[in-house]
């Protein structure tokens, strides 16, 4: 064990930076502000107020020419965004990519370099009980170095994001610290400190970070040109194995991804997977649930061949997919409704694999799904919501939006129809 960790914070920490986000927030300079009866009496004697709200932050710079990467929560909203290097400059950054189901977002810093840069690190190579460093800005006192192990490999159902693939550590993690460096001992970046689970606000010795695999595969999306990243897609949806089916299909422990859904025409149907089937490796690399399948999905890429491991009703096999992009959208299948009925002004959409896959539906289900609901219209009114299924229509079965339209063009004296949200169908008779 090395005496110090001196000479390894000094060639890592000028990597780390303060990540400044600033937003505009309207505020009511009045509890009356809004209300009809008051404005039509006082008019323009009650404007809203504008204020600045700041937040603080961490980054790390993985291209010396300014690619910086942080957590998307830190500069969510934001309409200035500025980065402080630990040398006293401060620049100016632009957003080139965000993902909030990940909560990464990728920036350039907006003045010349070169800039100090921290090299990724390979996280499947690391193991429990590793030493890490994590650098970061906690309650912005200033960057502070703490030492600590990787607690745990793989975490899910922390409750902090859609994403559950996090290495845990217990190097303290405290307020400020998002979108710091975790470190090894080679001074390469094996992860980015996100979140702690705490009861008291502080560090309880409990941190997760983003593996450094996944926000590699984020930065080059955002190298390259994207300003979206998206995931492979197989055509099939993953639930986790329970007890029960561990037990039916002799496993020692509930471990795997079972495929609960699979699309006929998607690369998972054509490649013989099947619902039922448990995913429990991929190209060599154990699957524990379904959030370890779609870290391994992310960070594979598109048009790599993954070979999954698989356990059947007729035993185990090996599978064989070609990671696919997901299918284009069609413009043309997004309509904005008209009329006079309850659904006049909501921007719905065919459901596409896109879609489903955002949402966490089926791989098979098809449909029409609520986009978005403006206000001020209908459909706000009657209480349709972003994210509604819309199932039936005065007994007819929405399949897609042109016999969604067709419906609502031919009128009626009352509306019955069926909606599913979150899993749960809702009946409405409107007269």
């Amino acid at each position: 064990m090395m005496q110090s960790f001196s000479p390894l914070v000094k060639a890592t920490a000028p990597a780390v930076v303060n990540v400044y986000a600033d937003r505009k927030v309207q505020r009511n300079a009045s509890p009356f502000a809004g209300d009809p009866f008051f404005e039509r009496f006082f008019g323009q004697q009650m404007p809203n107020r504008t204020e600045r709200q700041s937040s603080l932050g961490s980054g790390v710079i993985i291209e010396s020419r300014g690619i910086v990467v942080t957590n998307n929560h830190v500069i969510k909203d934001a309409d200035d965004i500025r980065v402080a290097l630990t040398d006293g400059r401060e620049f100016n950054s632009r957003v080139l990519l965000k993902d909030e189901r990940f909560d990464l977002a990728i920036l350039q810093i907006e003045g010349d370099g070169p800039f100090p840069a921290i090299e990724f690190g390979d996280t499947d190579a690391i193991e429990v009980g590793d030493i890490v460093l994590a650098i970061g800005n906690p309650f912005g006192v200033g960057q502070t170095v703490t030492s600590g192990i990787v607690s745990a490999l793989a975490r899910n159902r922390v409750g902090i994001s859609d994403f559950g693939f996090f290495i845990q550590t217990d190097a303290a993690i405290n307020p400020g610290n998002s979108g710091g460096a975790l470190i090894d001992m080679n001074g390469d970046l094996i992860g980015i400190n996100t979140a702690i689970f705490s009861r008291s606000g502080g560090s309880n010795g409990i941190g997760f970070a983003i593996p450094a695999n996944l926000v590699r595969a984020v930065a080059q999306t955002a190298e390259s040109g994207g300003d979206v990243f998206e995931r492979p897609y197989i055509g099939a949806t993953f639930e986790s194995v329970t007890p029960d089916i561990a037990e039916a299909l002799g496993l020692d422990r509930a471990t795997g991804a079972l495929v609960s859904d699979v699309a006929d025409d998607g690369p998972a149907g054509k490649s013989g997977l099947r619902a039922g089937d448990i995913i429990v490796g991929f190209n060599g690399q154990p699957i524990e649930h379904p959030d370890a399948l779609g870290y391994r999905l992310a960070t594979t890429g598109v048009g790599a061949l993954a070979e999954l491991e698989v356990l059947s009703r007729k035993g185990r096999k090996t599978v064989q997919i070609t990671l696919q992009a997901p299918p284009a959208d069609d413009p043309r299948a997004r309509r904005t409704l008209r009329g006079q009925n309850p659904f006049s002004g909501a921007i719905v959409s065919n459901i596409t694999p896109r879609i489903a896959e955002k949402l966490r539906l089926p791989a098979s289900v098809d449909g029409v799904i609520v986009t978005d609901v403006p206000a001020k219209t209908l459909a706000r009114r009657y209480g349709v919501r972003p994210g509604d299924l819309i199932a039936v229509i005065n007994g007819v079965d929405i399949a897609n939006v042109d016999i969604l339209e067709q419906i609502l063009a031919d009128g009626a004296s009352f509306w019955r129809f069926e909606i599913i949200r979150g899993g749960q169908r809702i009946r409405q008779i409107i007269r």
